[in-house]
């Protein structure tokens, strides 16, 4: 490491998004700023120099658009270096621009692309906008489509639609250098409409400052260099990676790679060996999933060798934490991570730094392991409405069950009914066009009220429920389905998994099957995994229910599932079952299941 060191840029010195930006270009001009993959080249670099001139020129096509500072702008790619040179663009206009999924249903990206009123919206391909411009209809906005990849069908969409350009056409081959502009640290700098489980998204107002400052919350608590390798792609459109995987790695002076593809996810590990990634905790669990069916297949020798492995890893770690002391069994944890966890971390490129996992909750037993395993793993914690981030572990700090201790700048505390509340300059302005959402969540003084509930000890924080999504049994007691749920899908049989009991004596639980593993499980029960009546066979629940009793051992004992739904089909965000960040909406989950939620509490369907 004693090559490695710091160059942050000051946030007073950057003001702005593109103020950061563009001071990133003057210091470092001919270092590496991004990576992306091309079929016919491979893999490519740019500068940011390169990517400066690439912002002037989308900066000079944007400003032939009689847009105004402040009118909203939509992008709608995955991720890849457009998506910074028009986000840059933007904001040098004193434009603000508003992040779509790319795998979001096309009537929630119309919802949104009217409700910000967007003027300009820059897409991935023309299949892409045609989906969308069916569900758009006659409604106004926008004004302007920028189709980014040219084709045939691109070339034939800008020919007969006026809004319809095509990127490679709609730039102009130069411009005049980026200069510093005089913007407002406190303007709007962005609308982030959030994935809510129920209702119609929320635009999250943040400011320029509102971000600058919570990246740099960010690097007062772990160090990030110009010599990092960050692999970027979980979406753009998420706050965690904006913030932590764009902008963040610009104050640093980080170099981004973006990934090809999730399903290539593997692939690209290998070839870019990053030492930085950001992920959500499904990426770990499926990974750990994984691990876990390969030992199966492996003799008891291997096994055995892996758990000796990963518990002596963890007792290295605690003590080099300071929360555990010397053992015998320490002196094999350099053969046994040589042998054992290098191995596994070879997978992920072997020089991983810091691994972040946030955005949900990091089921206790995968971080033990790959923690065991050597990976250095922490956990964070954070919202949209938070720019995002609140807190995460430190490296020598690392609590795993807790989500860690608040950033600099940001001052959290334990409201009513156990709520965690958060203060900062990094809390939204508020919702965009909506008032009284605002006055729900924001006082007067302004705390944000987060609707997780969480408790702090020795500095760290540790979420223990959501508030609206506590279930009251019955007889009074209240479970955190969450929790549950978490210790329910680290079995591999079952992919997704909905906890229900609100109101009634007992659990009860909708779990979507691992299609591959329910062959083999169908037919260990004499069943045909082909037929449909097979997930109602009263031998093969009894079986499940014992699996799921397995899995919450640990939890009370009213916390007990007593009946199941077994399904094979996925809960997808093209079925409006999942947001656009793969979290469960819980009230279409319960209305598609309604008849056979109702039988498995013998209620009237």
């Amino acid at each position: 490491m004693s090559r490695w060191s710091e160059d942050l840029i000051a946030v007073d010195r950057a003001r702005t998004l593109d103020g950061l930006f563009l001071q990133r270009i003057l210091r470092t001009p001919d270092r590496t700023a991004y990576r992306f993959f091309e079929r016919a080249d491979g893999w490519r670099d740019l500068t940011w120099r390169d990517m400066g001139q690439w912002v002037a020129r989308w900066r000079r096509a944007l400003a032939g658009e009689s847009l105004e500072s402040g009118d909203r702008v939509a992008v709608l790619l995955r991720n890849c270096p457009e998506w910074v040179m028009f986000d840059q663009a933007a904001f040098s206009l004193g434009l603000v621009t508003v992040p779509l999924y790319t795998d979001d249903r096309a009537e929630n990206a119309a919802y949104i692309l009217q409700d910000a009123a967007a003027k300009l919206l820059l897409i991935q391909d023309a299949g892409r906008w045609k989906r969308l411009a069916e569900v758009i209809g006659d409604a106004p906005w926008p004004l302007r489509v920028v189709i980014l990849e040219p084709s045939d069908a691109a070339t034939e969409l800008a020919a007969h639609d006026p809004r319809v350009v095509v990127a490679d056409t709609w730039l102009p081959s130069s411009a005049p250098a980026l200069t510093q502009r005089d913007g407002d640290p406190l303007a709007l700098a962005t609308i982030v409409y959030t994935s809510g489980t129920t209702g119609r998204p929320k635009g999250v107002m943040l400011s320029h400052r509102n971000i600058l400052t919570n990246v740099h919350g960010v690097v007062t608590l772990i160090n990030v260099y110009p010599e990092d390798l960050f692999l970027s792609f979980l979406p753009l459109s998420h706050m965690l990676e904006r913030t932590g995987g764009y902008y963040l790695p610009i104050m640093a002076g980080s170099c981004v790679a973006f990934a090809r593809s999730v399903g290539q996810l593997a692939e690209d590990l290998q070839s870019i060996r990053p030492t930085v990634m950001i992920a959500v905790p499904r990426v770990f669990e499926r990974v750990y999933q994984r691990l876990q069916d390969q030992l199966l297949s492996r003799p008891a020798p291997v096994r055995w060798l892996f758990r000796l492995a990963v518990a002596t890893g963890w007792r290295a770690f605690l003590r080099e934490q300071g929360r555990g002391g010397w053992h015998p069994r320490l002196l094999l944890w350099p053969w046994l991570r040589r042998r054992v966890g290098a191995a596994v971390l070879e997978k992920l490129g072997g020089r991983m730094r810091v691994a972040v996992s946030g955005g949900a909750a990091l089921p206790a037993g995968v971080a033990h392991t790959f923690i065991g395993l050597g990976l250095p793993l922490i956990q964070g914690y954070g919202l949209t409405e938070t720019s995002p981030v609140v807190s995460f572990n430190p490296l020598r700090k690392n609590v795993p069950e807790s989500v860690g201790v608040p950033i600099r700048g940001i001052q959290v505390r334990i409201g009513a009914d156990d709520e965690l509340m958060v203060k900062g300059d990094n809390v939204m302005q508020g919702y965009w066009n909506n008032h009284a959402a605002t006055a729900k969540v924001l006082t007067q003084d302004g705390w944000l009220h987060t609707g997780d509930q969480a408790r702090i000890e020795d500095g760290h924080i540790y979420i223990t429920g959501r508030i609206k999504d506590i279930l009251v049994l019955s007889n009074g007691e209240k479970v955190p389905p969450a929790d549950l749920e978490m210790a329910i899908v680290m079995d591999p049989l079952f992919d997704q998994v909905l906890v229900l009991g609100e109101r009634h004596s007992y659990l009860s639980a909708l779990l979507v099957l691992n299609a591959e593993l329910w062959v083999g499980f169908a037919r260990e029960h004499g069943l045909d995994p082909e037929q449909p009546a097979s997930l109602t066979d009263p031998h093969l629940l009894k079986d499940i229910l014992k699996r799921i009793r397995l899995a919450l051992r640990d939890f009370p004992g009213f916390a007990k599932v007593r009946r199941a739904t077994l399904t094979l089909e996925p809960w997808s965000i093209e079925n409006g079952l999942l947001t656009p960040t793969l979290k469960v909406k819980r009230g279409p989950v319960m209305e598609r299941y309604r008849e056979a939620i109702a039988e498995m509490y013998d209620l009237d369907a």
